[in-house]
């Protein structure tokens, strides 16, 4: 598969809103690639399966895995946490906390509310996702490399570009 070939699902494949996770279409175990949208702008790019061959995931699915690489992932970011998830930290930072007034700022110092919340409500409401499955982690990860140094009509993504 050439690169336009592999990336094309990024930026013109199905666009799933993360208000409507968990979604059945994506894998319960694969690598992958998927993008990040905010109103048809790029916000970012993110990979699975860092390490797997091809017969890792093979024998992962023969072990009944469920819930592992690209599923994960998304799932992590659906959520909202930013403790172990760049990619909310990376939201909460450049989305959430600039729209944060005096009295919830205040309020969030007071132990009442919680950014993780305010970062998951934003990404239900403001953000969706696209994404392959590829054949191994090595693949995945040059896919990813290849988005975020621009390969697409979109250009690079504004929260990790290379």
């Amino acid at each position: 598969m050439s690169v336009p070939d592999r990336i094309a699902p990024l930026e013109r494949g199905p666009l799933f809103r993360f208000a409507d996770w968990p979604s059945p279409v994506v894998p319960q175990v694969a690598a992958g690639v998927y993008t990040v949208w905010l109103d048809g702008d790029l916000v970012y790019v993110g990979m699975s399966g860092r390490g797997w061959t091809a017969d890792d995931i093979a024998r992962r699915i023969e072990r009944g895995e469920q819930k592992k690489g690209l599923w994960s992932r998304l799932n992590s970011h659906a959520s909202g946490r930013r403790s172990g998830d760049q990619f909310c930290v990376y939201v909460c930072d450049r989305y959430v906390v600039p729209t944060l007034t005096a009295d919830e700022m205040r309020a969030l110092g007071q132990g009442q509310g919680s950014l993780d919340n305010k970062t998951r409500e934003f990404i239900h409401q403001h953000l969706a996702y696209r994404f392959v499955v590829v054949k191994d982690g090595a693949t995945a990860l040059r896919v990813e490399w290849e988005v975020q140094a621009g390969a697409l009509a979109a250009g690079r993504p504004a929260l990790n570009p290379r």
